[in-house]
């Protein structure tokens, strides 16, 4: 395993563009894919964002984003192949983990124990287990936290479409339809081959089974695999379901079915094609659908989108945009209750300002955690084919030993949670 010197905050203390030292926040970056590289592009479009350290098991995502530093920053941050040796560093305030989703739990967690806030990917976590155990981090070690669901503060539509869901006017709010298309085109059946150079695949598995190395089990497509995520479903769940959960303020479900399958993808990856979802909140259903084809009916919203359906009015939503319907017709001029929501100052904004003032985000670890959960409990639904009857008080489900196992796993020598 690689080495690297730690210690060296000193030569990250110097002034930047009329920044004093104490209005900084020093960064450093857990996992620099292509995820982590926005990330990071991003983080350094703020001024008060000091750029110290790269980690990344993949010797050339890390130099690559190491040099993309240098090149926008003029300076160069030491590089790092164990994020255990950059936690160590004094200096660090804050870290961002974008790494795969069986990678978020134990970096976030040792990191809050180190004294370092945490921006942390979505969804928030491999499992429930670790979810709630982040969590637990979190709170007794009196950490910001941020999850990585962008769309959340990135575009104001989400803001206008939960006043408009608090306000009443569309009436009670008794069932919401999500969906998510789904890809038909496969990945391939590569053959199993040694690790490209540069690339830790042992560290890279780090908590989940040893496997043999296959180029769609890392990288861009780890999602499609079970030991590492839960497929596009559980990805795209936080950014669809988020409007659900803050415009009801949902907690946690109480029944959970789901059914599906591969029918459209013919390769070497695991999760399904088609899911069909349905969660028991009290006095409302929420049903995810992930499909090749859109909602039938709301074809015109895209390939995402979610439906609030109340007594008075029906709302359909994506990202960008949303509509309101009255006995299936749209009604452009609805009425529109006041903004209540500020506009937000964007995702990494509002955590690099929380860092500052200690004030809560939006998006924390425990808005995190009962939002991917919720996604979390479908897919065992799914992978079991059992109605999941879940106890929220007790972080139980009941009556299934075959499901329970489900919401943790055995981790892999050395690593534990």
């Amino acid at each position: 395993m690689e080495t690297f010197g730690v210690g060296i905050g000193a030569s990250f203390s110097s002034v930047r563009a009329g920044i004093a030292p104490s209005d900084r926040v020093v960064l450093g970056m857990i996992g620099v894919g292509t995820m982590g590289s926005g990330r990071l592009a991003g983080f350094m479009k703020h001024s008060d964002v000091e750029i110290a350290g790269i980690c990344d098991v993949d010797r050339n995502h890390r130099e690559k984003a190491a040099a993309e530093v240098l090149k926008v920053r003029g300076r160069k941050p030491e590089e790092y192949l164990d994020f255990r040796q950059l936690l160590e560093r004094g200096d660090i305030d804050a870290v961002a983990i974008v790494t795969p989703d069986h990678w978020h739990a134990i970096p976030m967690i040792q990191a809050c124990q180190a004294g370092k806030d945490v921006f942390v990917e979505k969804p928030l976590s491999y499992s429930v287990e670790e979810g709630s155990a982040m969590v637990r981090a979190a709170l007794s070690n009196k950490r910001v936290t941020q999850m990585g669901n962008h769309i959340h503060n990135d575009l104001p539509n989400y803001r206008r479409v939960v006043e408009l869901v608090r306000s009443g006017s569309l009436g009670r709010i008794t069932r919401v339809h999500c969906w998510k298309t789904s890809s038909t085109k496969g990945w391939g059946n590569p053959p199993d081959s040694d690790p490209p150079s540069g690339l830790d695949y042992d560290f890279w598995l780090g908590p989940a089974p040893k496997r043999s190395y296959n180029p769609l089990r890392s990288h861009r497509t780890f999602r499609h695999f079970w030991d590492y995520s839960g497929g596009t479903f559980i990805d795209f769940w936080c950014h669809i379901v988020d409007v659900v959960y803050w415009a009801l303020e949902l907690k946690a479900p109480r029944g959970v079915s789901a059914s599906g399958g591969r029918f459209f993808v013919k390769d070497a990856t695991e999760t399904p094609d088609v899911m069909e979802a349905v969660l028991e909140f009290p006095e409302l259903t929420l049903v995810f659908t992930f499909h090749p084809n859109p909602l039938p009916g709301f074809e015109h919203m895209g390939h995402i989108g979610c439906v609030f359906q109340g007594t008075e009015a029906t709302l359909v939503t994506n990202y960008s945009r949303h509509e309101i319907l009255v006995d299936g017709q749209a009604v452009p001029d609805f009425p529109r209750p006041a903004r209540s929501i500020p506009d937000s100052p964007g995702h990494l904004r509002e955590f690099l300002d929380a860092v500052k003032s200690r004030a809560e985000t939006t998006c924390n670890v425990g808005y995190g955690h009962r939002l991917t959960s919720a996604g979390l409990l479908a897919n065992i639904a799914y992978r079991t084919g059992e109605k999941i009857y879940w106890n929220d008080r007790l972080g139980t489900i009941a009556g299934s030993s075959n499901a329970s196992r489900l919401l943790g796993r055995a981790y892999r020598k050395p690593w534990q949670l």
